[in-house]
């Protein structure tokens, strides 16, 4: 059904930042950090999953290479952490309910997992990649929530509207999609998810967010090249 994947991740969020509020400071950090070990684990065979469909490599190579390229002149990265300074510092001093709020919604709108993830739930009506996100969603609610306080919990409306409007959107361009097309596209989304969970257990952080344009590249290459 489309949207699963947003309401589960909803759902997750809002069951995260409860147990955080109430229950928080009985869960050892050590307990957490595991978990979170386990579950980058878990994101890194997701991704492997997706990128080993591509049946075009070369697509899959021209699209992260121009890709990155126009995410690096762009400053996607960049432009990211100074909006998120900029709405962080626009409501400090305004009480623990909006910097949680503002906090959260940073944590889990901007990125790879939430944008991948809403486009494969609403292209192929299975997201597992947003049941990932999920579950590391819920987690850092929990430890978000123990220390920013109740104001986590509402972040899962910004996640409702923000995820729920880009599988809309994609569930609505699905017949100007090929099955090739999406394969490749979900081929270099799945590097991509490789890399969030090469920093979720702590091996290097890669700049996926100047990468992103790689996703909608290879669609291009696809089509310009008459593969489609």
């Amino acid at each position: 059904m489309i949207l699963t994947g947003t309401i589960v991740n909803v759902a997750a969020i809002s069951a995260g930042a409860l147990v955080g509020r109430y229950a928080g400071c009985f869960i050892p950090e050590r307990i957490r950090l595991t978990v979170m070990a386990g579950l980058g684990l878990t994101v890194i065979l997701i991704g492997l999953q997706m990128a080993l469909k591509s049946i075009h490599p070369m697509i899959v190579i021209g699209s992260l290479i121009i890709g990155g390229i126009l995410g690096e002149l762009l400053q996607i990265e960049a432009c990211l952490e100074s909006f998120g300074l900029w709405l962080q510092g626009r409501f400090v001093g305004a009480g623990n309910v909006a910097e949680g709020f503002v906090a959260a919604t940073l944590l889990y709108c901007v990125g790879a997992m939430a944008i991948m993830g809403a486009l494969q739930d609403g292209l192929t009506g299975t997201p597992t990649i947003l049941y990932a996100k999920a579950a590391l969603d819920g987690v850092a609610s929990i430890a978000l929530a123990s220390t920013l306080g109740i104001g986590v919990l509402f972040s899962a409306l910004s996640v409702a509207i923000y995820q729920g409007g880009i599988t809309l959107a994609a569930e609505s361009a699905k017949s100007l999609l090929t099955n090739t097309v999406v394969v490749e596209m979900n081929a270099v989304g799945g590097l991509l998810i490789v890399a969030i969970g090469l920093d979720l257990i702590g091996v290097k952080r890669l700049p996926v967010g100047n990468m992103l344009p790689a996703v909608f590249v290879a669609v291009a290459l696809v089509w310009l090249l008459g593969l489609a």
